[in-house]
């Protein structure tokens, strides 16, 4: 069973069940759950649970590729709100194994308002725990009906919040304490990492691909080639999807903060190093980026370098994710512009990279080069200008205001480069500390910045990756 209708789910999830369902014995069919309640959008009833997935990038090898598939895994959608029935009839189900969920990051929400005898309840959760109390009651709390129920939504640890949740509702409605026994022992909430970027509908290329593929199809979805499903589950959880055997990018695992501490560092600190150092350079979309030598050898020996070496999992392990992420990058089917990654990029640099800085020094007893052009890069894109031009920066008003009143400062005469250094990186208010006192950061951060200042972002980078 599935909550949620949308493009994430139906590329990623319903997309590997498919796989799975042709490469080994899983044999899974899934019925959809139309959490909201809105008619603007047909039922994929309409086209038998059948859609079109087209999955495009880079793969392994270094080659474009286009792959697509008709999805055939989805028996039916339902919709909760016309009817609900139907949907608790779900719960009678001896086959029904698993739960996947995404319902957006607003959609684990406890909302005390909802009652048990809602048709349905408002909130996911109470959705979910009306659900699981009418399958504890039909099978009379029998050990073996428990669910493994895996939320996809972008929060941290999100199988704790949502069984939290679901707990929270049980002491709202005053539901029996065997059911609250059955729901902590035979039921897992797996907390989940999920990793996609799903384009969605092909809207501009619609009629084009019907017209190649000689079908209707108005529930295609596209979605880059790299896939990343990691599931803090117990170990039988491989079994029950049939995982042996397939190419499916699944995982196991006890703890995913691993996992998540790689995508930040790697991915997202990668992303952000390189966002104002390349716009600065005059390139506008990720993809531009990787297609220059100077930018493309930065970001490589930044990951390999200085991030790679501050992280617990096994080196290979890193550099096979660190290959995928800078084949992601290149993807020429998705066209992913720096200005819409800046937004916010102090505080993305203070959880995606600052840790990777810390750490580094603490192992080498040196400041890593590449990240301190990274932040001069950053105090450089926060002047505000390109070419003479303004930039549209977004983030907090504390940072736009004080990046504003210091570039003028120093524009004035009234404070050096290096008092403008020193107080983006002594703002407590933002670090939780003062970055001066990381012996050589300001220095260096300063020199850097001076060289793009006086030369270009283009000369200051040749001078570091040796090109």
């Amino acid at each position: 069973m599935q909550f949620g209708e949308g493009n994430f789910l139906r590329a990623f999830v319903d997309w590997q069940i498919d796989k799975l369902n042709e490469q080994t014995g899983l044999n899974a069919g899934v019925a959809i759950i139309r959490p909201i309640d809105y008619d603007t959008l047909p039922l994929l009833n309409t086209q038998d649970g059948l859609y079109t997935s087209i999955i495009r990038g880079i793969n392994e090898q270094g080659e474009s590729v286009s792959n697509e598939r008709i999805i055939s895994c989805v028996n039916e959608e339902i919709p909760i709100y016309k009817e609900f029935d139907k949907y608790l009839q779900l719960a009678e189900s001896e086959d029904l194994k698993l739960i996947f969920s995404n319902t957006t990051e607003a959609g684990i929400e406890y909302i005390s308002e909802d009652s048990l005898t809602d048709k349905p309840a408002k909130a996911f959760p109470a959705k979910l725990t009306q659900w699981l109390f009418h399958r504890f009651n039909h099978f009379n709390g029998a050990s073996d009906r428990g669910m493994i129920i895996i939320p996809c939504e972008l929060i941290d640890y999100n199988g704790e919040k949502l069984k939290e949740i679901v707990l929270k509702y049980c002491q709202l409605w005053d539901l029996p304490s065997e059911f609250v026994s059955w729901l902590n022992e035979h039921n897992y909430f797996c907390s989940s990492l999920v990793d996609r970027i799903v384009t969605g509908f092909p809207r501009d290329e619609h009629q084009h691909l019907q017209e190649q593929f000689g079908y209707y199809d108005n529930f295609m979805v596209t979605a880059e080639y790299f896939h990343l499903f990691v599931i803090q589950g117990p170990q039988h959880l491989a079994d029950v999807l049939c995982l042996e055997g397939s190419d499916v990018n699944i995982k196991i695992v006890d703890d995913i903060a691993p996992y998540k501490q790689r995508k930040v560092a790697i991915l997202n600190g990668a992303h952000t190093a390189m966002v104002p150092l390349a716009y600065m350079a005059n390139i506008d979309s990720v993809g531009e980026a990787l297609a220059s030598p100077l930018i493309e050898k930065y970001v490589s020996k930044l990951i390999f370098d200085e991030i790679i070496p501050t992280l617990s999992l096994p080196k290979d392990e890193l550099q096979v994710f660190a290959n995928d992420v800078l084949n992601r990058f290149r993807n020429p089917y998705i066209c992913h512009l720096l200005m819409s990654i800046s937004l916010n990029s102090m505080t993305k640099f203070k959880t995606r990279l600052l840790p990777q800085l810390e750490q580094y020094i603490v192992d080498n007893k040196t400041v890593p080069a590449l990240i301190a052009t990274a932040i001069a890069g950053q105090i450089l894109f926060y002047r505000g200008e390109r070419n003479g031009q303004p930039i549209e920066l977004s983030d907090s008003p504390e940072w736009i205001t004080l990046f504003k009143s210091l570039w003028q400062q120093h524009q004035g005469g009234a404070i050096t480069l290096k008092e403008l250094v020193s107080s983006v990186l002594g703002a407590k208010w933002h670090w939780d500390k003062d970055l001066n006192e990381l012996t050589g950061l300001t220095d260096l951060v300063t020199e850097q910045l001076n060289s793009m200042l006086t030369t270009s972002v283009e000369e200051t980078l040749s001078k570091q990756v040796e090109l």
